[in-house]
Parts: C-alpha cells; structure tokens; sequence
C-alpha cells in the first residue's frame, strides 16, 4: 500500500474540503483529489500501458496523472519539457513507452517523426497517446518511476527508483522542512524534475497540505533556464507561498533583484535551494533580505534529497544533516558513500547496480563533530598540480564567489605550476577590485590551492551558452575549451 495514497486517504476523510492542489483555473480539495486520482488509476488499468510516459506543464492535471500512476502501480517516467526532440524519442524508445499523458500532442508527434498521433480525451488537458513502441529495455525490477536529473545532454540516461524509496525521502522531507496542513507549497521547477516531484507534490500531500501548480510560465520559466524574475516574484506574492523549491540560479536571481529594490516575498517560512553548491555569499545575502534559505544535498540514486538544512538546526556553510533514513560513510579519499538506501539501476540496466551495498557519490565532503555535512566538490573534478597536489576546484570556487565583485569562477591547474582562473565579475567592477578579491581568497587558501592569475569571462556561464547546466553547475571542459588560448598565455608569461 502506498504511504501517498494512505495519506490522501486519511485526509479525504479528516479534512475533505481543505485544498489539496490548484492550479491557474482548477482547484481540487483533498475530497476530490482522491475522487480524480482514483478513476484516473481505473482507467489506467484498464488501459495497462506497460510504461507510462507524462509529458506535460505543471498543472493539476500533472499530479493527478502522477499520483494515479502510482495508486494503480503502473511504472511512469515524466518527460521533461527542456528535453529536445531526439531526446523524447530516445527515452521513449529505451523504456519501451507505449502510452504517453500529454497536453502536446503536436510535440510529441514532431519528437517521433509523425503527422500527427491521434489521441483520446482522458483528463483534460491531458490526452492519452497510444504508440507502437518498441518493446524496450527490461526495466529492473519494482521500478515505479524513471527520472532524469535537468543536466542532462545526448542520451539521457535515466535513474530507476521504487515507490518504498520515494515515499521514504517525502516523509524524511516533512519532518526536516516542518511541513503542516497550513503551509501552501508552489512549484517553482518542473514536476518532472525529481526534486520537486517529491518535495513540492509528495511532501506537501504528506502533511495535508495545499501545492499550488500555475504553468511554468507563470512562474517565469522558460525551457531549460530562461528566468524571469518578475514573473517569478509576482508569483510567491499571488499563490501566498510559504514554501517552494529553488535552484541556486534562481535564488541569485531574485537576491540581485532584491538588493536592487525589488520587494521580497512575503510568508515564505522555508525556501530550499539545492541542485547544485550554493555560494556562502549567496545565502548571507538571501538571508539579509529576508528569505528563509535552507540548503540541501542530493541525488537522484538516493530518489532526491540526502541532506538538508532544517528551520531550527542550521549551519551556515553546510548542506545540513542527512535525513534519518540513510546513513553515510566516507571512503580514504573522502568521498560520500551512501548507506541504508536502494535503488534499482539505470534505464538499460536492467541487471541493476552491482557490488557493495551502498552508493558511491563522485563527491567529496566530511561530518563535523555536530553531525552536518560539507561538501569540499567533485571527485572527478580533483586535478593534480605538477607539484603532486591535488585540488578540488570547487572549494577554491568557493572562497572566490563569496567575494565581491566575483559572481562565478572556474579554476583549473591540471599539471600546471600554478591554478589560473576564469572569472565572470560584476559589469561595473575596476580589475583592481577583483584582484582585490582574489587576494582575500588566496589569503584563506593553503599556497597550493591559491590562484595566481586569471582572465575574465567571455560570458557568464549559463545553460544557454552551454557553460552551465540547468542547475548551474559549471560545464569545466566547455569553459576551458572556450578560454583555452587565453589560459595557456598566463602560464607562458610567468616562464
């Protein structure tokens, strides 16, 4: 039995005329929620598609789709919206989808090469769309939902989870946020992204709680990282948020409108940010205007979060403590091992994951002695000095971010002497006042790790130009392919 159906349940009786989810034109009180996801999974059985695929806008429609996927136990894979053409068809070729939910039918057609795919009303807007797919991969066994992390490029490669570890993670969730019946939850990112798939619908519907679902236009999204900050504000103030979800590139959005006078929200009571390291800068400045920012780590393997600050144990610099489900271990090079959480492999694995009982992250970090955990950066990201140190670019990053006028950096020293830098500063900064910077950081840096020159951006790094993903990590080897000549001269004039 599902936990999420339980509580939908449980609060269709207790409470059945509080709102379970809204969106632009459609409010749905816990009552009628469990009334639409329970004949939408009756019509889902009956129609047995093998995988279910959604392809869809945030809506209400969405969760409703979403949620009787999972009453009916039928596997579903939400397609991303900023996924490209070639992309759709490869995930819907891979998994074997037969049966795509969709509010566009036109795109889904042009992603498979049709004219058109003839659909069947099924819950408005959505249609249901039969295809003759292939049959697939095997997908491992208990896989109830396939999820795709919003960095991908080419083939998507896709993360298989079971229902048991999604619903782990959504409680885990309402007790670290203190979710409660009165908070109004808005979706900022795409249902189809796994963390507000969990935290901004599963969370939210544990607690009894309202989730508030406009388009993502509304919200001022568009594509994969086109933001509008205005549109984004207008709508924490119109849906009265109390809670919502932001990656590290929307928070810098509204901080830098914030402190240019634009109004914060108000009755925010928790803002998570995750999908990516947070500058320390970042969160003083959010927290200087007002927001309650609260950071977290995660990854889709561990079906989303893994640690996260909390309203009353927080600590500035960290991701917070681990959820109390998962327990973690550090291997010798202090990478982040996983314990007490399964998950089933990738789409195309159907073999799923061999060895230890426990997932190797790629990232770096260590507890201190209170239990919160940092982040030092990427294993395969750690270069080699021609000294024989090792660096992880991110914490020296870090140092450089935290200062102004330094908006975001790439460091690189792979057998080099010395680290160089490529630095994206604000438009008005003088070169001394970024030198200025740099010498602060280099002073908090042991010798190895300083960086002794730089060369300014040709761009800010943003998904667009394909410096950044979506989540704002930085894309390391198209900046330094792009700055390549200009770092190579900084090493020939110190020879």
């Amino acid at each position: 039995m599902s936990v999420i159906i339980a509580a939908l349940r449980r609060h269709a009786a207790q409470a059945p005329r509080d709102i379970a989810v809204q969106d632009a034109g459609v409010t749905l009180s816990y009552a009628r929620l469990l009334e639409e996801v329970e004949l939408l999974a009756g019509r889902l059985r009956k129609s047995a598609p093998r995988v279910l695929g959604l392809l869809a806008d945030n809506s209400a429609a969405w969760a409703v789709a979403d949620l009787a996927a999972l009453a009916a136990g039928i596997t579903i894979i939400p397609l991303p919206l900023f996924f490209s053409a070639s992309q759709i068809a490869h995930v819907i070729g891979t998994a074997g989808i037969d049966q795509v939910l969709t509010d566009q039918p036109a795109r889904l057609a042009a992603a498979l090469q049709r004219a058109s795919l003839p659909g069947e009303a099924f819950r408005a807007p959505l249609q249901l769309v039969r295809l003759d797919s292939a049959a697939g991969s095997e997908l491992p066994a208990g896989t109830g939902k396939v999820t795709f992390t919003s960095g991908t490029t080419g083939e998507p490669k896709g993360v298989c989870l079971g229902l048991e570890e999604m619903e782990t993670v959504a409680e885990s969730l309402r007790l670290a946020s203190a979710a409660t019946r009165a908070d109004r939850h808005l979706c900022l990112l795409p249902l189809a992204t796994l963390l507000e798939n969990i935290g901004g619908l599963y969370t939210p519907l544990l607690a009894g709680a309202t989730i508030c679902l406009p388009g993502l236009a509304e919200v001022g999204l568009a594509g994969s990282s086109g933001l509008d900050v205005g549109r984004l504000l207008a709508a924490l103030g119109k849906w009265q948020a109390s809670s919502a979800i932001m990656v590290p590139q929307m928070l810098q959005a509204v901080v830098t409108a914030g402190q240019a006078g634009a109004a914060m929200p108000q009755g925010l009571r928790y803002l998570a940010v995750g999908g990516a390291p947070v500058a320390g800068r970042l969160l003083a400045d959010a927290q200087a205007l007002g927001l309650p920012v609260f950071e977290g780590y995660g990854l889709s393997e561990c079906a989303s979060v893994v640690a996260v600050n909390r309203p009353t144990e927080q600590r500035p610099g960290s991701v917070g403590r681990p959820l109390p489900h998962l327990r973690l271990a550090f291997a010798e090079d202090g990478e982040i091992l996983i314990h007490d959480v399964r998950w089933r492999g990738y789409l195309g694995e159907a073999a799923g994951p061999a060895g230890e009982n426990f997932i190797a992250t790629g990232d770096l970090g260590h507890l201190d002695d209170d239990g919160y955990l940092y982040l030092s950066g990427r294993k395969k990201n750690i270069f080699i000095t021609s000294f024989g140190r090792n660096v992880a670019p991110e914490w020296v990053e870090r140092e450089l971010v935290s200062r102004f006028p330094i908006l975001q950096a790439a460091v690189f020293g792979e057998a080099r002497p010395f680290n160089s830098a490529v630095i994206v500063a604000h438009p008005v900064a003088a070169p001394e006042a970024i030198a200025e910077a740099l010498a602060e950081a280099n002073r908090q840096l042991p010798d190895y790790a300083r960086v002794t020159a730089w060369v300014p951006a040709k761009a800010p790094f943003t998904a667009s130009n394909g410096m950044a993903t979506a989540n704002g990590r930085l894309r390391r080897n198209n900046i330094f392919g792009a700055h390549a000549e200009q770092l190579a001269n900084l090493y020939q004039l110190q020879n």
